[in-house]
Order: C-alpha cells, then sequence, then structure tokens
C-alpha cells in the first residue's frame, strides 16, 4: 500500500489561540512536510517546516497569491467574538473575509482539504434567531460549494487549552481547572486543542463521512489508531469513505 501523501498546510488565525495549537500540532506531526501561516503580525515562532507570511488585508490577497500554490490543506481558524457588533460588522468578518480567502486558495490548490474553525451552535439552515450562528452557518454552506477535494466544518464546544502556548485567552486560567469535571457531566461537548489539531491533519490524510464535524467526531479523528474507519452499531468496523464537497 502507498504512503498517504504528506500534508502541505496552510494556516491562519496562528496569533490566536486555536490557530497556534493547531500549527503546534503540525509542526510537530511527521505527517506534516511544511506548513505556511499567513498573519498580520509575526507570530514568534520559528521551525524548519514554517513559513510565515505577514500580510495586512484578507480582503484583497492578490499582492501573495502566487505563494499560495503548492498546499493540500488549509486550517482556516481566523475569527473574531461577536460580542459587540452589528450583523453587517460581523458578516463582513466573518463570511466575507472567509470566503475570500478561500476562493483564492483554491484557485490554487484544486485537490485541497479546508478544514474551517466554527463553533458549536451554528445553524445550518441560516434562519434562526441568533446572529453569530446564521452567519457561521452561511460561511459553512458557502464554503461547501467551493471546488475542493473536501471541506470540513469544525464545531468544537470547550477546548482545553496546550500547556505553554502564549496565545491561550485569558479567561482560560481562571476555568482550566474545570476541565475533569466537563469531561464527565458534558463529554460530548468538551475537547482538547491538541485533539482538534491532530483531527484536521488525520482527516486530510484519511478523510471522513461528515462535513460537519463535532467534538465527538473531534476525538474520534484525533485518536492514534484512526484510519480512516469508524466503530459501526454492532461493534465492527467499517472502512470510511471519504467525504467530498457537495458541488
Amino acid at each position: 500500500m502507498d504512503a498517504p501523501a504528506k500534508v502541505r498546510a496552510i494556516i491562519t488565525g496562528s496569533t490566536g489561540m486555536v490557530g497556534e495549537g493547531v500549527m503546534h500540532e503540525c509542526l510537530l506531526h511527521p505527517g506534516v512536510e511544511k506548513v505556511l501561516v499567513i498573519n498580520r503580525r509575526p507570530c514568534g515562532v520559528s521551525h524548519p517546516k514554517l513559513t510565515e507570511i505577514i500580510h495586512q488585508d484578507f480582503y484583497d490577497l492578490s499582492a501573495i497569491e502566487d505563494m499560495l500554490s503548492g498546499y493540500n490543506a488549509c486550517y482556516f481558524c481566523l475569527g473574531v467574538t461577536s460580542v459587540g457588533k452589528k450583523e453587517p460588522e460581523y458578516y463582513k468578518l466573518t463570511y466575507t473575509l472567509t470566503l475570500n480567502f478561500a476562493q483564492a486558495v483554491v484557485k490554487h490548490n484544486i485537490d485541497m482539504t479546508f478544514c474551517y474553525v466554527s463553533g458549536a451552535g451554528t445553524d445550518s439552515t441560516e434562519k434562526g434567531k441568533t446572529m453569530w450562528a446564521r452567519v457561521k452557518g452561511k460561511t459553512e454552506n458557502d464554503l461547501m460549494k467551493l471546488p475542493f477535494k473536501q471541506v470540513f466544518a469544525f464545531r468544537p464546544g470547550y477546548m482545553h487549552p496546550t500547556k505553554g502556548l502564549k496565545y491561550t485567552q485569558p479567561l482560560y486560567k481562571y476555568i482550566t481547572w474545570m476541565y475533569p469535571i466537563l469531561k464527565l457531566v458534558m463529554a460530548k461537548g468538551v475537547s482538547t486543542l491538541k485533539q482538534v489539531g491532530l483531527a484536521m491533519i488525520n482527516i486530510t490524510i484519511r478523510g471522513y463521512t461528515k462535513n460537519i464535524i463535532d467534538s465527538t467526531d473531534i476525538k474520534l479523528l484525533a485518536g492514534e489508531n484512526y484510519s480512516g474507519t469508524t466503530e459501526t452499531k454492532n461493534g465492527l468496523q467499517s472502512k470510511k469513505k471519504p467525504c467530498r464537497s457537495p458541488r
């Protein structure tokens, strides 16, 4: 059997908690060959696998488009809170920016897996009362219409941070002690940031049968023994067919 292709990933948001955590796992993982991070400010990390582009305007990527080819994965971890924002502003920062970036990278990498960090509670119908959930839902839906090899919307709940990373959100220093309790009382809504990164890598290499990835899926995908199989109701193992983006 041929060895799986090495991952060559573009990552956004690596000066934030999720993007930094995903980048960290990619740099450690033997299945990842190279990593390109695109930031507005330096991430402060140096590694043989790592290339960084500093670019201010994510609505206009024309100046760097010729540097975006040759990759087979994009882990889009850039995002903003909806707190204090009205819908037009949040829509531009979430939907418009993400779709613009995705359209730019897919032009140069048709065989790419695109993983978008969305959030638990996202509204796929785009019709609910919660503004951020509608916008995230539309973003997910329209990403899946683009001609990527695969698109996956990651909807994590609580993500336990990776110790030692510098962009962990300040709030987490007050709540990380609750992690053992959260694992017991709301296991389906809890994962670690390490698991999110590993899940993205494994889903790129081996695929998955679902486009919407929740915390339970994240933990399955992050497992050391995940090989593109899933457990059936009777406990047997069946081979998964990779989930391609709808056209």
